[in-house]
C-alpha cells in the first residue's frame, strides 16, 4: 500500500498533495509503505503533505536538487555527481568538473531544468543490494558516489528515478517533475568533498525554491531589503565601524566615533538598569596564565576556539646583548604562557573567592562589558555579526539552588525591558533540558529544571523545550529575539552552572557555619556588543531610535544672515544635552543639504533663516519630511520629549 492508497482509503486526497506523514515520518506518495507504519491507521495519524507546509517544501526543494543534478549531466555529461541536499530556501548540488562551470552555464543550467519539469517526468523510488550500486557506481566513474556508499552501513540503498535520470537518495520526492515549483539558480561556490581537504575541490551551485512563482519574486524582494539594510554598507555609510583586515586583522572591530557614541549609549542605560538592579561592575585583564584555563576546563573542552598560546622562548646570549628590549620581555622570567581569554566567568569566580562569603551574601551579582577573543576561520567572519574579538554584555550571580527561580524571573524582566528599548518585542524562548552525560546530582537537575520552567511561567513567556539540548553543567534557557524581516537572532542566554564552582572550589558559609557549594548562572542579555549592534543596524536600517542617534539634530543656517543665531540654537540645545551639528554651507542649494543630512539618518533637522531668526522661532524638520515651526522652548521641548529614553520612538 503506498501513501497514496492510504489518503484515498481514509478520504484525505485531494489537489497539490505531494507526500503524506505517518506518525511523524514523512513518505512520498508512491513508494509502498513499509508495514510497522500500516496498524491502526486514522485520519489522526496520518497528515497530507502539500507543496505549501514546511515538508512539503523540503519534499520539493529536494526534488530540485536531483532536476538541478540531472540538467547538469545532460549538458556536461562528464561531470561527476556528489550530494544534493536542501536548504533553508532552497538546494544545491556538488559536483566535480575540472572547469568548473561559468555564469552562462548556470543560465543553460537552469532553462533544462525548466525543460525537465515540463516534461512531468514520473519519479520512482527503488531499492539496490550496496555491492551492486559500488559496481555500477564504479563502472560509470561516479568516484564520489562510490565513496558515499561505503559509508551507508546498510546493505541495501534506495535510488530515485526521473527519465534517463537517477540517484542515490533516501527521498522522498514530488511525484513527478511539473509538481516542481518555482526555482532560480543563485550561485556558485567550491568546496572539499566531506570538508576534507585531501579530496579535490567541487563546485558548488545553488538554486532557492518556492511553491508559486510569487513567492519567489517576494523572495527576491526580500533579499534586496536585506541588502539594502545590511550593516556592513550602512557602518561604512554612517562612518559606524571599521574592521581593517589587512593592517589589523580579520574580525577584530574599530569602532569610530559615531558607532562609539551609541555603544556607550547603549552600555550607559544597560548600566543604569543593573545597578537599579543589585549588580557590582567590575573590570577583568584581557589575559591570564594558562593554568587558568585548564582549571576552568576551557583548554579541554574549548581549545580549538582560543587563540595560540603566548610562550617565551630561550634566547641565545648573542642575541641578549644585541636586544635593547630583552630585559623588558613580558614572561620571559616567568616562564609561564598565558592565553587571550575566551571567556569571562573564571575572573569572576576569582573575584566570589577573594574573600569568605557567607549566605548573607547570595545572591552576589558581578557584571562586566567583558572583551574576549575567540579564534574564528576566517570564512566564517561577518561584518559585526560574527568577529574574533567581541565584548560580551557578561554576568555572573552567585547563589544558592533555592534562589534561582526568583533570580531568573529579575533577569527575565531586565531582558524584557532592556530588549523593548531597541524595538525587539517578539521572542522565542527555549528552555534546554539535561543531556545524557552531564555534572551534578538528578536531584539538582531536577529542582534546576523546574526552577527555570517556573520562573519562564511567571514571566509570561511562551516558550518550547528542547530536551536534551542543555550543556553538561546546566540547564540553560535560550531566547531568540525576530527582527522588523521575520528574522530570527540568538540574543539573551541565561546558564545554569554546577561544576565551574567546584572545579575552583568555590563554596559559601552557611547559617550554621558549614561550607556549602554555590551556584552561578552565567547571563547575558544581548549576547555581544557587536553582534547586538550588527543586529540593531539592520533591525532599524539605521534610522536609530532619537535618544540612540550619534548625532540628534543638525541646525542648518538657509543664509549667511542666519549663522549666528544658527550657533545660538546649537550652543542653546548643548545646554540640553542634546547631540547637535552645525551646518553652515550656505553657498550650497537647501534641498540637496537637506538630503544629504537624511542620508545620514539624523532625527531632527532645525531649518534657522531670516524669518525663524527675526520671531525667535525654529523650524523642526523630523525623519520622514513633518515639519513644524515652534518657539524656541516648545521646540526644545519637543525635541527632548522624542529623545527620552523609553519615548517609543
Amino acid at each position: 500500500m503506498t501513501g497514496k492508497d492510504i489518503l484515498e482509503k481514509l478520504g484525505l486526497s485531494g489537489e497539490g498533495i505531494i507526500g503524506v506523514k505517518i506518525r511523524g515520518k514523512v513518505f512520498d506518495l508512491h513508494t509502498p509503505i513499509s508495514a510497522e507504519f500500516l496498524n491502526d491507521l486514522s485520519s489522526g495519524s496520518v497528515k497530507p503533505i502539500t507543496i505549501d507546509s514546511p515538508e512539503g517544501l523540503d519534499i520539493m526543494r529536494h526534488s530540485c536538487a536531483h532536476a538541478l543534478a540531472q540538467a547538469v549531466k545532460r549538458l556536461f555529461p562528464e561531470t561527476k555527481l556528489s550530494v544534493g541536499p536542501t536548504t533553508e530556501n532552497g538546494f544545491f548540488y556538488d559536483f566535480y568538473r575540472p572547469n568548473g562551470f561559468t555564469e552562462e552555464d548556470l543560465k543553460k543550467i537552469e532553462e533544462e531544468m525548466k525543460k525537465i519539469k515540463q516534461e512531468g517526468l514520473k519519479i520512482r523510488r527503488f531499492e539496490m543490494k550496496k555491492e551492486n550500486a559500488i559496481k555500477m557506481y564504479q563502472e560509470k566513474g561516479e568516484i564520489f558516489k562510490v565513496e558515499i556508499l561505503k559509508g551507508i552501513p546498510e546493505d541495501t540503498v534506495s535510488f530515485y528515478e526521473q527519465g534517463e535520470f537517477s540517484d542515490l537518495c533516501r527521498g522522498p520526492h514530488v511525484p513527478s517533475t511539473d509538481m516542481i515549483g518555482a526555482f532560480k539558480l543563485v550561485s556558485i561556490s567550491a568546496v572539499h568533498f566531506k570538508g576534507d581537504e585531501s579530496y579535490p575541490m567541487l563546485t558548488r551551485i545553488y538554486g532557492v525554491a518556492f511553491p508559486k512563482e510569487e513567492d519567489l519574486k517576494r523572495y527576491f524582494e526580500h533579499l534586496e531589503e536585506i541588502k539594502r539594510r545590511d550593516h556592513r554598507k550602512l557602518g561604512r555609510e554612517l562612518e559606524l565601524f571599521l574592521i581593517d583586515e589587512d593592517e589589523i586583522g580579520p574580525g577584530l572591530v574599530i569602532w569610530l566615533p559615531k558607532g562609539a557614541k551609541i555603544r556607550r549609549l547603549i552600555e550607559d542605560e544597560w548600566l543604569k538598569i543593573h545597578e537599579k538592579k543589585g549588580y557590582k561592575l567590575v573590570y577583568t585583564p584581557h589575559i591570564a596564565k594558562v593554568n587558568l584555563w585548564k582549571t576552568s576546563g576551557h583548554l579541554d573542552y574549548y581549545r580549538k576556539f582560543m587563540f595560540p598560546q603566548m610562550e617565551w622562548k630561550e634566547e641565545n646570549k648573542e642575541k641578549k646583548k644585541d636586544s635593547q628590549d630583552f630585559e623588558r620581555d613580558i614572561g620571559y622570567y616567568e616562564k609561564v604562557p598565558y592565553q587571550l581569554k575566551p571567556m569571562n566567568c573564571p575572573f569572576h569566580i576569582q573575584i566570589f573567592k577573594s574573600k569568605t562569603r557567607s549566605y548573607r551574601d547570595l545572591p552576589l551579582r558581578l557584571c562586566e562589558f567583558g572583551t574576549v577573543y575567540r579564534y574564528e576561520r576566517s570564512g566564517v567572519l561577518h561584518g559585526l555579526l560574527r568577529v574574533r574579538g567581541f565584548t560580551q554584555d557578561d554576568a555572573h550571580i552567585f547563589l544558592k539552588l533555592e534562589q534561582i527561580e526568583d533570580e531568573v524571573v529579575e533577569i527575565l524582566d531586565i531582558m524584557k525591558y532592556f530588549l523593548s528599548l531597541f524595538g525587539f518585542t517578539d521572542y522565542m524562548v527555549f528552555l534546554s533540558t539535561r543531556p545524557e552525560e552531564r555534572a551534578g546530582t538528578d536531584e539538582e537537575w531536577d529542582f534546576a529544571e523546574s526552577a527555570l520552567k517556573k520562573a519562564i511561567e511567571r514571566s509570561k513567556m511562551k516558550y518550547e523545550i528542547d530536551p536534551g539540548e542543555g550543556v553538561f553543567y546546566g540547564p540553560k534557557i535560550d531566547v531568540k529575539i525576530k527582527d522588523v524581516l521575520g528574522r530570527v537572532w540568538q540574543c539573551s542566554t541565561i546558564q545554569l552552572d554546577f561544576n565551574l564552582p567546584k572545579k575552583f572550589s568555590a563554596f559559601y558559609i552557611d547559617s550554621n557555619n558549614r561550607p556549602q557549594n554555590v551556584y552561578i548562572i552565567h547571563r547575558a542579555i544581548l549576547g555581544s556588543i557587536e553582534r547586538f549592534f550588527g543586529i540593531l543596524i539592520e533591525h532599524t536600517a539605521g534610522n536609530f531610535p532619537p535618544w540612540l542617534a550619534p548625532t540628534q539634530c543638525a541646525i542648518i543656517s538657509v543664509k549667511d544672515t542666519s549663522n549666528s543665531y544658527a550657533e545660538f540654537i546649537k550652543n542653546l540645545l548643548e545646554e540640553y544635552n542634546l547631540r547637535c551639528e552645525l551646518d553652515l554651507s550656505t553657498g550650497e542649494r537647501l534641498a540637496k543639504r537637506v538630503r544629504d543630512w537624511e542620508m545620514l539618518k539624523v532625527p531632527f533637522m532645525i531649518i534657522l533663516g531670516e524669518k525663524e531668526r527675526d520671531e525667535k522661532k525654529i523650524t523642526i524638520r523630523e525623519k520622514g519630511g513633518l515639519i513644524k515651526t515652534f518657539s524656541i522652548e516648545e521646540g526644545i521641548n519637543y525635541i527632548l520629549g522624542r529623545c527620552k529614553v523609553n519615548s517609543g520612538e
